[in-house]
């Protein structure tokens, strides 16, 4: 809500931190679910690390087999993934990420949406006098199928799980991590917390990463406050990685309902 001030945004603030603003949301918040933070530069993005089961997916894709393989393999649970940018719903991210730049979301480039998806949404809440509120929401969906001669794709999600989690924790300048277990999502999920300070503002982080059958959802919900504003807290964060998680988990298991 805006207060009812003769002064705009604009006019309340000197010109200089209204331009480092416009830079700094260039590399305000990107996605660390698979790569330590950081933005060294005003150019924004980051790429996400190869992850060490990535391989597994992509053989498993393309159902190649490895000398000395198992004969057989329970067939994976899921076999398919939903529309990652419509795993959570539209009120969702009214309320995760007020004054999305779109609501549909950006779909991140994956050269089998079925073995991988991404979204990404993020947004500026401009309260005027009040400072500015910035959200980022990132879904990243990966599904493993069994192979043989790799693995079960509940082993494979199973190491695609652990190596999410780690990457959380090893987030570079991250500081007050603190790790816990989420209970009632998926068959094992863990959050992640922790603050990062990038270009002069306060970020907090929660990574939220589960497991379910042979997928893996991972969600992280960042932002911090601008000009004058103060940084979410870390409980408002969690909750709301918390919240995307769970329903991107029901977009999975809706997916492949038959």
């Amino acid at each position: 809500m805006h207060r009812s001030a003769p002064a705009t945004p604009e006019k309340a603030h000197a010109p200089a931190p209204r331009i480092r603003l416009a830079r700094v949301l260039a590399c305000a918040a990107v996605p660390v679910m698979l790569v330590a933070v950081g933005c060294s530069s005003d150019s924004g993005g980051a790429k996400k690390k190869a992850d060490p089961a990535s391989a597994s997916a992509s053989a498993s894709a393309s159902g190649s087999k490895q000398p000395g393989a198992s004969p057989s393999l329970a067939p994976a649970k899921f076999t398919k993934l939903p529309e990652a940018c419509q795993s959570i719903s539209e009120d969702s991210i009214d309320t995760y990420v007020p004054k999305a730049k779109t609501k549909a979301g950006e779909v991140g480039k994956s050269s089998d949406p079925q073995s991988q998806a991404s979204c990404t949404w993020n947004g500026l809440d401009d309260k005027g006098v009040d400072g500015s509120q910035y959200r980022w929401l990132d879904v990243d969906l990966k599904r493993y199928d069994s192979t043989p001669g790799l693995g079960s794709g509940e082993a494979l999600a199973q190491k695609q799980f652990e190596h999410a989690v780690s990457a959380a924790k090893a987030t570079a300048d991250a500081q007050y991590v603190k790790t816990a277990p989420v209970a009632g999502l998926g068959d094992q999920a863990t959050a992640v917390t922790f603050d990062l300070k990038k270009t002069d503002a306060d970020f907090r982080y929660a990574v939220v990463v589960v497991r379910t059958a042979n997928a893996v959802v991972a969600v992280d919900y960042n932002g911090t406050g601008y000009q004058g504003a103060d940084a979410p807290e870390t409980k408002d964060v969690q909750d709301g990685a918390t919240g995307a998680a769970k329903e991107a988990v029901a977009a999975v298991a809706a997916a492949n309902k038959k």
